[in-house]
């Protein structure tokens, strides 16, 4: 017995890396008051403990060409902190974006070493997904959820009412990495669990009633099925046509109130809701911004203070919230639920250039590898599961901003797209003499 669980100690310890990674995943799931939350403080203590680790390891952290691509945001983000309104906004401000967009992705880069760990994290954001779908899921059927149209229906998880979007984002990227690894190498075993995980999260996503992530999430599988062979992508169609049967027919998740929903995707031009009128309204006061200040912007987490000044008489105070335990709130509309006029609004085009740039390379290099992979090399799984997350991100961007707790799950999202598009080539898994797999360093990190 003894020879049967030597071996566990030293598995245990390979995927110490990996585990603090894990942890900030699921960190999100607990409840959080103002200011940083749990989740927040884990990633930082994640990036200290990365720095602890290299400085400890005594070898160069990042390759040329990952500092270039991860470091460009920098930029852009301290010229809009030199512009914010009072220092301690400009240092809060900078905190934030380097946390989301450089540190955290930065740390992930460095701490997953092959495809094992990525796997790991990956099944991580489905366990996360299926745990917050599971309490919206049951939101929506007890009416204990979110208000929505006069009823607390609408399926929040953990996050609660002041957070709409935050179930809607993690089952999405639950739902997106579930689908990656089910058009993957794996064993059918393995594929077949992550398609019935994927299959499971339409559920909360679609009581989330979340337009953005709908259109995000099937854009994005779309593209995952393209990427992975026609063939894949015929089967992959049919069980989800299936599943959708099931789903309206069986289960009734075709509400009136769903269905309605669903058809004001493609009412925003002709009748749209107020939602969806004081959304032009916040992108129209972006511009303006932008118009005012276009190389710099007006300064990070200054958007609030020159919105009125930019906004039309269509703008309402702001959006009623209440449900899922939280009494009513009038909350304010502070961003233009668009990340990318946001950045161009505060950071100016010199910041959306630098952090569109530093996205777009993400993507070219993560989508040549997965072409490249898919001819024959290992680890296509990894490659649609990073590629698809990176896509779902920046079309949600298109409805969405940087705020909450699901924030860190983006940015965890973005470390596996820069590990994969950066470094996933150029690891590779050995057996050692004792027959306990082994790792190559990366030869960008010698």
């Amino acid at each position: 017995m003894s020879h049967a669980l030597a071996p566990l100690p030293r598995r245990a310890a390979a995927l110490g890396p990996v585990l603090p990674l894990a942890a900030v995943l699921a960190l999100p799931a607990l409840p959080a008051g103002h200011g940083a939350g749990p989740a927040d403080v884990g990633s930082a203590l994640v990036v200290g403990y990365c720095v602890i680790l290299l400085l400890r390891e005594g070898r160069r952290p990042l390759s040329p060409a990952a500092v270039l691509v991860l470091g460009l945001p920098v930029v852009g983000i301290a010229l809009a902190a030199l512009g914010a309104s009072s220092p301690t906004t400009g240092l809060a401000g900078l905190a934030r974006y380097l946390q989301i967009f450089v540190l955290v992705p930065a740390a992930v880069l460095l701490l997953l070493r092959d495809r094992r760990d990525f796997g790991v994290l990956a099944w991580t954001f489905v366990g996360l997904a299926l745990f917050e779908g599971a309490v919206g899921v049951h939101q929506y059927v007890t009416r204990t959820g979110a208000s929505y149209q006069g009823a607390d229906i609408r399926a929040v998880g953990t996050f609660g009412a002041q957070d709409v979007m935050g179930m809607a984002s993690v089952v999405s990227l639950g739902l997106v990495c579930a689908t990656g690894l089910a058009l993957g190498r794996a064993p059918v075993w393995r594929r077949a669990a992550a398609t019935g995980c994927a299959l499971v999260l339409l559920a909360p996503l679609a009581v989330s009633f979340s337009r953005g992530a709908w259109i995000a999430t099937a854009l994005t599988c779309g593209v995952q099925l393209a990427l992975a062979g026609l063939r894949r992508a015929l089967k992959a169609a049919a069980a989800l046509a299936a599943a959708g049967v099931v789903l309206v027919g069986g289960f009734g998740v075709g509400t009136a109130q769903l269905q309605e929903r669903i058809g004001s995707i493609a009412q925003v031009a002709d009748a749209p809701d107020q939602s969806v009128v004081d959304r032009y309204a916040l992108w129209s006061s972006a511009t303006g911004m932008w118009r005012d200040h276009p190389l710099t912007g007006v300064g990070l987490k200054n958007f609030p203070e020159y919105r009125d000044g930019h906004a039309t008489l269509a703008l309402s105070s702001g959006s009623d919230t209440e449900g899922a335990g939280a009494e009513y709130h009038r909350q304010a509309l502070l961003s233009p639920h668009n990340m990318y006029l946001l950045v161009l609004s505060e950071q100016g085009l010199i910041g959306l250039l630098a952090l569109g740039g530093s996205w777009l390379a993400l993507l070219v290099c993560g989508v040549r590898r997965l072409l490249r992979v898919r001819r024959g090399g290992p680890g296509p799984d990894c490659g649609l599961v990073a590629c698809g997350l990176l896509v779902w991100v920046l079309t949600d961007f298109l409805y969405g901003d940087i705020g909450g707790p699901s924030t860190v799950v983006t940015a965890m999202a973005l470390g596996l797209a820069a590990w994969w598009a950066l470094a996933g080539g150029e690891r590779r898994d050995v057996v050692a003499p004792d027959g306990v797999p082994g790792r190559v360093e990366e030869a960008v990190a010698r």
